[in-house]
């Protein structure tokens, strides 16, 4: 039985449309036609998979979506104007970001923290920024000193905690970058996430800029080459998060 035009509405055409592209420009069997498609066609699902996780995100750690909120896979895949692959494997990705559970025959919901949890969080990544920041010291620079500079001043002059999350984000990521380590940085930004939800709890109804003495402190250390000291204001700094009380 054929499926509904608007059922084949956007895949097909997507797929008809690489068809014809392939016929003139390119040639070849339909064997190499068919690879080219499923590469497109796979990296579109993976495009909008991680912009869907990433608006959640930003939703959940804005707490626009409390815990416990249930995300419903039809609503989310109209209002992307997406399939349920995408939805799906975006739900994956925030679940491995500990922001949502999936609970059999109730589906997928908000997840809550508790301060166990938070601790846990500041726990691990102290432990790991410092391990990536010494393996980044030796490929330190002038110029990436100075954007972690930079990156510290758009934190004082921020108006909001969440352009202060962006630019507190942003310096951590280039001190570490350079470790080069790819695993490790993911599971960094992974934890950076759930670290960004805990501080907007706290901070979402009484604002006020701090002054980072910590990042100044590890910056004038890196600019000393005392890796050591660095790396210790690091985890020091990081852990001060599992300090703070849940509001």
């Amino acid at each position: 039985m054929l499926a509904p035009p608007r059922a084949l509405s956007s895949k097909l055409r997507l797929c008809l449309a690489i068809q014809n592209i392939c016929n003139r420009r390119i040639g070849g069997s339909t064997a190499l036609h068919v690879r080219i498609i499923y590469k497109i066609m796979t990296t579109t699902k993976d495009t909008l998979a991680a912009r869907i996780s990433k608006v959640l995100a930003d939703r959940i750690i804005a707490g626009a979506l409390e815990p416990g909120s249930r995300l419903g896979q039809d609503h989310i895949a109209e209002e992307f104007g997406a399939s349920h692959v995408p939805v799906r494997e975006a739900f994956r990705r925030l679940e491995a970001q500990g922001l949502v559970v999936s609970e059999p025959r109730r589906g997928v919901r908000v997840a809550g923290f508790s301060l166990d949890e938070v601790r846990e969080v500041a726990e691990m990544r102290a432990a790991l920024e410092a391990l990536a920041l010494r393996n980044a010291f030796p490929h330190m620079t002038k110029a990436i000193l100075d954007q972690a500079e930079e990156a510290n001043r758009a934190g004082d002059r921020a108006r909001d905690v969440k352009a202060w999350e962006q630019a507190n984000r942003s310096f951590h990521r280039i001190i570490l970058t350079p470790c080069g380590m790819p695993r490790l940085l993911k599971a960094i930004d992974d934890l950076h996430t759930a670290s960004a939800r805990f501080l907007f709890s706290g901070w979402r109804a009484e604002w006020e800029a701090p002054t980072d003495r910590d990042h100044r402190a590890i910056l004038d250390a890196l600019r000393a080459g005392q890796s050591e000291i660095a790396a210790s204001v690091l985890a020091r700094h990081v852990q001060t998060i599992g300090q703070k009380k849940l509001k």
